[in-house]
């Protein structure tokens, strides 16, 4: 039997997380990489997301080693609803056993507005021809003090991220302002195989975080006067395609691990993890992609893998705060049986989330987490690709806050604050997650 993959679609206002329904949409799979010119056409349901759709792909085998063959197949997307950009998707990326994730973040047409807007997926690095990582010096300096720069006392996840999508010097190229779990997983999916063992996934994953937190907690570009945290360019950091597929795996391994970045003993600053493919180019004393993969095969931890490579003195931290998140993680799993104020702010957020996904049945709100609380939980989880547990465990309790974020329109309101750069008097510009929490209206409950 021919191998396949699977697709799925999910349609939203724009950056909000305000799903579309009735979108239509149309998958086309490539000649090219498919036994048969296959179109297929459905809509998107009240949750903005189609069923999965069946695809050819290539033998699994092609991506379980370096091979001059394809791991992936390919399709195109276009996604049409009425007041709306069409949406189109060129060379979207199939991986045998795996559902590929599609969002389609429309923009409400306007007079002058092209009609379309269309997205062209890169080649993931291990194929794909791309510069090799410039080496750096692993410990970067802090902004000293007169600079002005606020250092934190640690490093915080942030919010947004701006991505220059060029090499750092090169004024002509876009910025995007993304969310920062966002950025990770779409790194993840151009840069390794979401067919590889998890422990592999989660090892790369782990790199991808420390490498982007580094850059934000010192400065590197802010620093030097840049407008954006990090680039696309693979020969400074991470390969990065704006609005590109990701993998359902990756991304529930993201939603786990977005938080949690590696530093040796005795540092504050998270490590500038360097790495290469470990075939086209040599890189002794990072890691290499295909070794990870390798170490993967044979059953190792992520931690194993990652002293494989860096040495034994590293230790995994998970960040206290996570910017643009009304209220932090409690620091428990909420579940049958559990009350207080954390149950009620989760079926306080559910029950507005619920307005805009009418298959998340409404709760009481009276801080008790019942057998209807579990329920709306399990629904949540399943329309976003969690483990249906029905219990509110970090990575839960983290994606319920980013739903409730976007649908009640504060990411808007965040994004407004972030453009405008309102800031204290004579503290410089550092970057997402610099700006004072005074200046949230949505922090003040």
């Amino acid at each position: 039997m021919p191998s396949t993959g699977n697709l799925k679609v999910q349609v939203f206002k724009g950056e909000s997380y305000i799903p579309i329904e009735n979108a239509k949409v149309t998958v086309v799979q490539k000649k090219e990489t498919s036994s048969r010119q296959l179109e297929q056409v459905t809509v998107s349901d009240s949750s903005g997301s189609t069923n999965e759709i069946q695809l050819d792909a290539p033998p699994i085998e092609y991506s379980m080693k370096p091979s001059d063959k394809l791991p992936y197949s390919f399709c195109d997307i276009k996604v049409e609803a009425e007041g709306y950009q069409t949406f189109i998707v060129k060379n979207c990326q199939i991986y045998p056993e795996k559902t590929a994730l599609q969002e389609c973040k429309m923009k409400t047409m306007k007079r002058g507005m092209r009609q379309e807007e269309i997205i062209e997926v890169q080649p993931n690095t291990l194929v794909g021809n791309y510069p090799p990582k410039i080496p750096e010096d692993p410990e970067k300096p802090l902004p000293p003090p007169p600079s002005g720069y606020v250092v934190l006392p640690e490093p915080v996840v942030p919010g947004l991220i701006v991505v220059h999508a060029g090499s750092p010097n090169n004024p002509n190229a876009p910025n995007y302002t993304v969310g920062f779990k966002d950025y990770i997983k779409n790194v993840a999916s151009s840069e390794i195989f979401s067919t590889w063992p998890e422990n592999t996934i989660r090892a790369n994953i782990y790199c991808i975080i420390s490498f982007t937190l580094n850059r934000i907690y010192t400065e590197w570009y802010r620093g030097k006067g840049k407008n954006f945290d990090i680039t696309n360019s693979t020969a400074y950091d991470h390969a990065f395609t704006y609005g590109r597929n990701i993998y359902k795996n990756i991304s529930r391994i993201v939603e786990e691990l977005f938080s949690t970045y590696i530093k040796r003993w005795g540092r504050k600053q998270p490590l500038l993890t360097q790495y290469c493919d470990g075939v086209k180019v040599k890189c002794p004393g990072w890691m290499t992609q295909w070794g990870s993969k390798y170490l993967g095969d044979k059953g190792r931890a992520p931690y194993e893998i990652l002293t494989h490579f860096y040495g034994s003195d590293l230790e995994f931290k998970r960040a206290k705060k996570v910017e643009g998140i009304p209220k932090s993680w409690p620091g428990y799993v909420l579940k049958l049986g559990s009350s207080g104020a954390p149950v009620r702010t989760v079926q306080t957020y559910l029950n507005r989330i619920a307005r805009n996904y009418p298959a998340i049945p409404k709760v009481k709100v009276d801080g008790i987490y019942g057998e209807k609380t579990k329920e709306a939980v399990k629904t949540f989880q399943r329309i976003f690709g969690l483990p249906a547990t029905g219990v509110v465990n970090y990575p839960t309790w983290y994606k319920i806050s980013d739903v409730y974020v976007g649908v009640t329109k504060i990411a808007e309101l965040r994004g407004e604050v972030f453009k405008r750069k309102i800031f204290k008097p004579h503290v410089p510009y550092r970057g997402v997650g610099a700006v004072p929490e005074m200046e949230y209206p949505c922090d003040k409950g």
